[in-house]
């Protein structure tokens, strides 16, 4: 039994609706879910008003998917844009109930 991997992606705004777009593209994908997040540090990469408030927005996508497919979705990233942050890591088991 091959594992799954559940797959976080922490993107800017401004790239949600491209990546939302490139993710419904994707066959070996049945879902996904994002929801508005904050990144906070890495001071360098934030503006000036978010250096005042100490947190920037982002969005954040989670899904599950096998690990062909994780690492073909990885591979097409850079088409979405930059500054997208992922961690994946393995997945005992997921369904519905």
């Amino acid at each position: 039994m091959s594992m799954s991997q559940l797959l976080v992606l922490n993107i800017p705004p401004e790239l949600e609706d491209e990546l939302v777009d490139y993710l419904l593209g994707i066959e070996a994908l049945s879902g996904f879910t994002s929801y508005p997040v904050r990144g906070h540090g890495e001071q360098r990469r934030l503006s000036i008003a978010e250096q005042v408030t100490g947190r920037r927005k982002r969005v954040q996508f989670e899904l599950i998917l096998s690990a062909p497919a994780l690492t073909t979705l990885l591979e097409g990233l850079s088409s979405v844009g930059t500054d997208i942050y992922y961690w994946y890591q393995d997945v005992a088991g997921s369904g519905h109930c």
